[in-house]
């Protein structure tokens, strides 16, 4: 049996091993939310009373069963590309085999909801670390003055560590997260039992009194129950390492009860001891227990963050596959596991983002008001897609069904995104500027891209006349083969054009190679090119990589030699022509489009090399420059 097909049966029937795994890559940010969700949900009322307590509990609780149980563990998770999910993932399997304005819409949708998730990893690593160090002020109030710097100096070891890869790290976060579920769920047992009478905010009524007694009151609230929320899109997001059977698993058997009987808890607490709001969360616990509980979150907070960083890499590097960001260095951590990557760029701007956010706001109550926003656009971008996808290959009843529960998905996300856009004065205008800037950055590099693929096939000659016109008129051949990099299929590659202009030669074999970025997360390596003769000795080859894919041309070339013995590819024999363009922007344009160019070249100059980004050993290159104007 093949390795991908014991993949393939490893998570269709996943062993304790892979479940436990999953609770410590997938449910880390989610896991971590009571630590200051019910307090955030409450702390603004100036009494508070058993309707304020169960009316709020209630409305947390059907929150979780219906947008992660429902929506997403049940339903999001079908929405697969080969496995792979995410907003990315999603986005490309909507556009599939759409054209015109319908796909551009669909593409924007991604961007944004791709935008708004690096606003969610700066807030995340933040406000959980933060919230889980201000335990100590529980323990003692005169520890209070270093929960900032303590938190400052956790923060930056965990961006620290980063280059030298998660995999030992990641061995145990799954114990410790199995060990923090089973702690909080405990905790939240031990004082349900105490005050059992809170387990009737089961009942959905209490929710329903408590909007129709104060629909705006409500209203607001959706804004901080939201928090208890965040984390759902990784279980989205991570379906490629773990698979569907495992999360669907995890989330029921442990990681729903677990949360369940926390928030409960901290319910039951509040309605024996309303004072207990100033932090519900470690106040569950026995004096005995605290520091130890304050430990133990510290460590389960990092876990989450380094969840949320590990997803913000791997959202850049699908990025960069889609031609959605500009070609960055990216580091693989593990010679074994292909999504542990390191990308320096991004963990440097992280950090400095992070740490800002900590010494700004300075407490997790501050940034519960900017966490949500960026969280329910997530969410919000996520059912649009899943309402282009999902509906697609049914008809009939089924359809219609698939329909109603995506539409009333889309009403519940629409709620809780116009809540959260009340807080922007609050803190929420950060995830908005963050995700509006990138997303600016995005669609810039998408666009400008587009104008030079349009601008070079305007300019270009057909690939098959200018060979039959070389092969009527030859030029010098020289021994050995040449590698011309193509941008465009069936084009005549300008560092052709120069090389013949300049130095008059030719090679004796001619390899036209175009990489492009499937649609789907992995192209199997028996998949992975179309070779097409060109002439007596030129060849076309069009190579595809996945987006959770890294191009590697020599390994490429390499295999297309034990296919084509014929092609002479000896290492030393093979030569690699590219184009380097120049982005020159035109003066006269107005100051509106030239802005955008600008930018476009900025980021263009500062995009990795292609040698680096494809693996080509410089020291057999040849780069040819020439200049473009936009």
């Amino acid at each position: 049996m093949s390795t991908e097909l014991e993949h393939a049966k490893s998570r269709a029937s996943p062993g304790a091993a892979m479940l436990i795994g999953a609770l410590g890559v997938v449910y880390g940010d989610i896991g971590t939310s009571p630590l200051y969700t019910l307090r955030a949900s409450l702390s603004g009322f100036a009494t508070l009373g058993e309707q304020h307590v169960m009316g709020v509990l209630s409305l947390l609780f059907w929150m979780l069963m219906l947008v992660v149980s429902l929506k997403y563990v049940t339903l999001i998770l079908r929405a697969d590309n080969r496995g792979e999910g995410g907003t990315l993932a999603l986005m490309e399997l909507a556009v599939r085999g759409i054209q015109g304005r319908r796909r551009w819409f669909l593409v924007v949708l991604g961007l944004i909801g791709a935008s708004l998730f690096y606003g969610d990893s700066m807030i995340t690593p933040a406000i959980s670390v933060l919230s889980a160090i201000e335990g100590i002020g529980i323990v003692s109030h005169t520890l209070d003055p270093w929960v900032v710097p303590a938190a400052l100096a956790i923060i930056v070891g965990l961006f620290a560590v980063q280059s030298h890869g998660t995999g030992a790290m990641g061995k145990l976060f799954g114990p410790i997260m199995l060990a923090w579920f089973i702690v909080i769920g405990v905790l939240g047992a031990w004082r349900i039992v105490q005050t059992p009478q809170i387990l009737r905010a089961v009942n959905p009524m209490w929710a329903v009194d408590f909007v129709a007694q104060g629909p705006w009151t409500a209203f607001l609230l959706l804004g901080a129950v939201v928090l208890a929320l965040t984390g759902a899109e990784t279980l989205y997001a991570d379906m490629g390492h773990y698979g569907r059977p495992a999360i669907r698993r995890a989330w029921y058997g442990l990681v729903l009860p677990g949360l369940v009987l926390c928030y409960f808890g901290q319910g039951a607490l509040l309605l024996a001891d309303p004072s207990a709001i100033r932090n519900p969360f470690f106040l569950l616990a026995p004096e005995w227990m605290l520091i130890p509980l304050v430990g133990l979150a510290t460590i389960a907070t990092i876990i989450a963050s380094q969840a949320v960083i590990s997803g913000a890499f791997s959202v850049t590097r699908q990025a960069v596959q889609l031609g959605l960001w500009p070609r960055m260095d990216i580091t693989h951590t593990s010679a074994r596991e292909e999504g542990q990557i390191y990308l320096p760029r991004v963990n440097q701007l992280l950090c400095i983002a992070v740490l800002v956010l900590v010494l700004g706001f300075q407490s997790s109550e501050n940034l519960a008001h900017a966490y949500g926003f960026a969280v329910t656009g997530t969410m919000l971008m996520t059912s649009l897609l899943a309402f282009s996808v999902l509906p697609r290959h049914s008809s009939g009843l089924r359809k219609i069904l698939w329909l109603v529960l995506i539409s009333f998905f889309l009403v519940v996300d629409v709620l809780l995104f116009s809540s959260n856009t009340l807080k922007i004065i609050d803190g929420g205008w950060l995830p908005l500027v963050v995700g509006a800037s990138i997303f600016t950055l995005m669609l810039t590099w998408k666009q400008g891209r587009d104008k030079m693929h349009q601008t070079l096939a305007g300019d270009h000659q057909p690939l098959k006349d200018f060979i039959e016109a070389i092969e009527q008129y030859p030029p010098v051949r020289v021994p050995g083969t040449a590698v011309f990099m193509s941008m465009i299929v069936d084009t005549v590659p300008p560092a052709l054009l120069h090389n013949l202009k300049h130095n008059k030669v030719l090679h004796e074999q001619v390899l036209f190679l175009n990489v492009q970025s499937a649609d789907v997360p992995y192209v199997a390596f028996h998949e992975r090119y179309e070779l097409e003769r060109m002439g007596r000795s030129g060849w076309q080859i069009v190579a595809k990589w996945g987006f959770k894919q890294e191009p590697n041309v020599p390994d490429l070339l390499e295999q297309l030699a034990q296919d084509h013995p014929e092609i002479n590819l000896e290492p030393m024999q093979t030569s690699y022509f590219l184009s380097r363009q120049t982005i020159i922007v035109v003066r006269k344009l107005s100051f509106r489009m030239r802005w955008r160019r600008s930018l476009f070249a900025f980021m263009a100059r500062n995009a990795s090399r292609s040698t680096r980004f494809y693996k080509i050993p410089p020291n057999r290159v040849v780069e040819m420059g020439m200049q473009l104007e936009l």
